[in-house]
């Protein structure tokens, strides 16, 4: 039987989880880009901090980040061989940020779909000195020790993720201009308008469809202006008549959710940089939609 000390004890580990959680999600989801994933991760957490001896631990938040990244590189890195199998493209899950625009961290990096896409190129351990760096802000010196390693080997992780990222994308244009030319291309595509397509994509822009296996989601990433573009205008007159569209943001930036019946079949994000659209992502894929949708209708964004 429990006496009124644990209890105390209990509801102020409580009230530390709880005001350190958004910041914790953010780790775990950047590094992992599910937000099922993340979840599973706090939930650990939770049950080590539970069962971790309180007094002892002089800093509640610090103990918590750091099991939250290592719980979440452990998983990163039993994720990589599921995604291996995975069928067709996988793309990160999108998250609803209309409550929290920088998803518990001081900055915005590491949070934009094409972004979280790119990271998983990255091993976990350099994805979690990334996140832990740009998003979050913290030093090199407490990184290493959260990570178990030297800060000069920090510091060549983080380097290493901003070379490889840095070299695999554009610099993306502003708000303002990215929802300006994600209008042009959804009319475009709606129509099957070839020239207005072909006129906003880049030469090498890839198209990824992510249906975890339904029927409808191209298994293969449709590269290059004029596939993508015939793709797009050839895939318009079967896709689109029965089909609305809802205005979003996920993952800081604009999207468009294509609603059939109401019921979410794809939510369109792009990653634009003043050459024009780079990837044009579609998340088909029911299990990562219904997270969004349930948080969108709880209350979030447009």
């Amino acid at each position: 039987m429990s006496t009124g000390d644990d209890t105390d004890s209990l509801d102020e580990a409580t009230k530390v989880f709880v005001a350190a959680r958004p910041q914790l999600f953010g780790i775990a989801y950047r590094v992992l880009g599910s937000t099922a994933e993340a979840e599973d991760v706090l939930q650990e957490a939770w049950l080590r901090w539970q069962h971790t001896d309180r007094a002892a631990v002089r800093e509640p938040r610090a103990f918590l980040t750091t099991v939250t990244a290592r719980l979440a590189i452990n998983l990163a890195q039993s994720a990589r061989v599921r995604r291996e199998s995975y069928t067709g493209p996988w793309l990160p899950e999108p998250v609803d940020t209309g409550a929290d625009p920088l998803l518990g961290a001081e900055r915005s990096e590491a949070l934009d779909l094409a972004v979280l896409f790119l990271l998983e190129k990255l091993n976990p351990v350099e994805r979690a000195a990334y996140v832990l760096r740009e998003a979050f802000d913290y030093p090199y010196q407490d990184i290493a020790e959260m990570l178990e390693t030297s800060e000069a080997n920090t510091r060549q992780l983080v380097s290493r993720a901003r070379r490889r990222l840095s070299s695999d994308r554009r610099r993306p244009v502003s708000a303002a201009a990215h929802r300006r030319l994600m209008g042009v291309f959804l009319a475009a595509a709606q129509t099957g308008d070839l020239a207005v397509l072909e006129n906003v994509l880049t030469e090498d822009v890839v198209s990824y469809s992510d249906g975890g296996g339904i029927r409808g989601a191209s298994r293969i990433p449709v590269m290059g202006r004029l596939r993508v573009s015939k793709y797009l205008a050839a895939f318009a007159p079967r896709f689109w008549p029965d089909k609305g569209v809802r205005w979003v943001e996920a993952n800081g930036g604009p999207a468009v959710l294509v609603l059939a019946d109401g019921v979410a079949v794809a939510l369109l994000a792009l990653d634009v940089s003043e050459r024009g659209i780079e990837r044009i992502m579609w998340v088909m894929n029911p299990q990562k939609l219904a997270p969004y949708m349930a948080s969108l209708d709880g209350g979030g964004t447009e």
